[in-house]
């Protein structure tokens, strides 16, 4: 619970239709079980108490009472389990019978949400047993609590916020759940009951995905399963836990199975508070408050190491071919609107010069022009390798592109000798005059040529202000500058497999140490090892993710990390490099707040004109 992250469980009890004493022993047990794996809610399905299935014998007062018992003995066995459970049964209120979502804690009913559209269609026939409620909230006299379908339920020690709807209150166009989002729930309950049929799940997984995402919020579901009559239809357990349209948990069908997963609800509040659309409507609410002791959550699952590539191997390809096509879109534009022709890239031989130059040869291709009209210029100077200038000649040739070399060695020391420097200490200055005579000989063989400069600057070097200011900082379009370097490492992979040709260099580019290669070398070694300096670009890159994309603090983002990279990194690794990172995050931003031009890839970008617009001299905030 502590950084608003909170376990939440989903799950599908053995039902037997009618007998509520057993349905009582078996979703004890649920709770029980949900309690021992540090759940703070546990989420179960419509009608579980009974049976989603009853038909008529709904119409039977000895059911109904048997329930109300049932629900009293439920709820008091949630005493010291520290978790609130939603459970949905037959509740009557005011002589009337309704579906509902019965929130208990702590050995009380809290409230009870009835469930506001009733299915009467198809196999669906609850308009002739139970009431759609549309009134407003209500005190229960028989369980002591609000009764209503608007109520949100708020953790008193922590952040969590949440509410529910059941069953086909997700599936209407008006869905209850969107008032709730409003109202201010970062979480929705839904106890169901829907039945299989075929790829119903692949819509059911879909529908309840996008209504997280578009209420910015996580969403349990819970479905009936085994038990239920098999009459007409048949019930598949399928337990879906979303946030913010990403699956975390799914169930297997015909499993009847709990599902749990870590919910973040300070990222759903982040995201609400980032976008200005989302809009409060609290009209109607009340908010009934529960406790629970504040705990560490243990992750069900560690926090993605490489939040901006996808986990999954199946995913990745796909999405890097959809990445260079967002950048090469970016430079075709950029090329067609100005009736620039050509383009000039610097290249190193290290990957994101390399990636600049495979996105500049896409653009020439998209634009029908010849493959030469994209200038490769490597400019070895004093720290330059034999093994990154071969890969650079060897991948500018074998792409087609037109190469040229341009040694600066001469120039620099003219340089460094005209504005008094020895030439051999090597501080600041004699780094970034390398830098600086670089930048300056691609903008003007760029002005030769009437053509584009293609910045390399990867998003991740911005960050942390690794980039000489008004050198490898400044070019005509920077199409790497949303590309973290993680990310920048899977693209040219991806390159690697698709190009046949290009395979071994790449590879051999891929297994070069990233390095500005600005001190002299000793031989062919290279003895500026970037990440050893400023540290690895995997830990930049989540500190970065989640800094940026969710707002979290440091403290938060140290103990994801330390999640994340268990067994990876110690604590004393990972506490070095996020100080590093906070403090040059910091101190950079003058850099980024002059940034060239370049398309947005991610969902985070660091360009002052697009998403992140921070004063250059502000302090660093933790």
């Amino acid at each position: 619970m502590k950084d608003g992250i909170y376990k939440i469980a989903a799950a599908t009890p053995h039902i037997r239709l009618g007998d509520v004493v057993s349905n009582e022993r078996e979703i004890i047990g649920l709770i029980e079980k949900a309690a021992d794996k540090k759940a703070s809610v546990l989420v179960l399905p419509e009608l579980c108490v009974t049976g989603y299935t009853a038909g008529d014998l709904f119409l039977l007062d000895s059911l109904i009472s048997g329930a109300e018992n049932a629900l009293r003995g439920i709820a008091a066995a949630t005493v010291g389990k520290n978790l609130v459970a939603v459970v949905g049964a037959p509740v009557m209120h005011g002589g009337k019978l309704y579906s509902a979502a019965v929130v208990m804690c702590d050995g009380h009913i809290k409230g009870i949400v009835p469930k506001k559209n009733i299915p009467n269609y198809s196999e669906f026939y609850e308009g002739r047993m139970f009431t759609p409620y549309r009134g407003e909230n209500e005190f229960d006299d028989k369980f002591g609590c609000l009764f209503g379908n608007k109520i949100i339920f708020r953790h008193k020690e922590g952040e969590l916020a949440f509410a529910a709807e059941v069953c086909e209150d997700l599936w209407v166009p008006d869905s209850p759940g969107v008032s709730h989002a409003l109202a201010g729930a970062l979480l929705i309950c839904n106890p169901s009951a829907s039945d299989e049929t075929i790829s119903k799940a692949d819509y059911r997984r879909a529908l309840v995905g996008m209504q997280s995402a578009r209420l910015c919020c996580a969403y349990a579901y819970a479905d009936a399963g085994s038990g239920e009559s098999t009459t007409d239809a048949v019930y598949g357990g399928h337990n879906l836990i979303c946030e913010n349209g990403r699956t975390l948990a799914e169930g297997q069908l015909f499993s009847d199975e709990m599902i749990i997963a870590d919910i973040d609800v300070k990222h759903m509040a982040h995201e609400r508070r980032r976008l200005t659309s989302f809009g409060v409507e609290k009209e109607g609410y009340t908010e009934v408050v529960f406790s629970l002791p504040l705990r560490d959550t243990e992750f069900t699952s560690p926090p993605e190491r490489n939040p901006f590539v996808p986990a999954d191997a199946a995913k990745l390809g796909k999405r890097a071919e959809e990445i260079l096509r967002l950048q090469t879109a970016g430079l075709v534009g950029r090329m067609s609107n100005c009736n620039i022709k050509k383009c000039v890239v610097g290249v190193s031989g290290g990957l994101d010069s390399t990636l600049a130059l495979l996105v500049a040869v896409r653009a020439a291709d998209a634009l029908g022009l010849p493959r030469g009209n994209i200038i490769a210029v490597t400019m070895p100077c004093f720290g330059t390798t034999k093994r990154t200038r071969g890969n650079a000649v060897k991948v500018s040739k074998l792409l087609g592109t037109c190469f040229r070399t341009v040694n600066i060695a001469q120039s620099v020391k003219r340089h460094l000798r005209d504005i008094g420097h020895d030439g051999k200490t090597t501080d600041v200055a004699f780094e970034n005059a390398q830098a600086r005579e670089r930048t300056q000989v691609l903008f003007d063989i760029a002005n030769m040529e009437n053509a584009l400069l293609v910045g390399t600057g990867d998003l991740s070097e911005l960050a942390l202000g690794w980039c000489t200011y008004n050198g490898d900082h400044m070019s005509s379009y920077a199409v790497n500058s949303s590309i973290p370097k993680t990310l920048v490492r899977c693209l040219v992979a991806y390159e690697a497999e698709r190009l046949g040709e290009l395979r071994d260099v790449l590879r051999d580019v891929l297994d070069t140490p990233v390095s500005p290669e600005l001190l002299p070398t000793g031989g062919d070694k290279v003895v500026q090892p970037t990440e050893e300096i400023i540290g690895p670009y995997e830990l930049h890159d989540f500190f970065l993710y989640h800094l940026i994309r969710w707002g979290s603090s440091k403290a938060k983002i140290k103990r994801l990390a330390l999640a994340a990279f268990d067994g990876v990194y110690s604590a004393e690794t990972v506490e070095k490099w996020l100080g590093i990172f906070f403090r040059r995050f910091f101190t950079s931003a003058f850099k980024r707040n002059c940034l060239p031009d370049g398309a947005k890839v991610g969902s985070v970008s660091l360009s002052p004109r697009g998403d992140w617009r921070m004063p250059s001299d502000s302090s660093v905030i933790e």
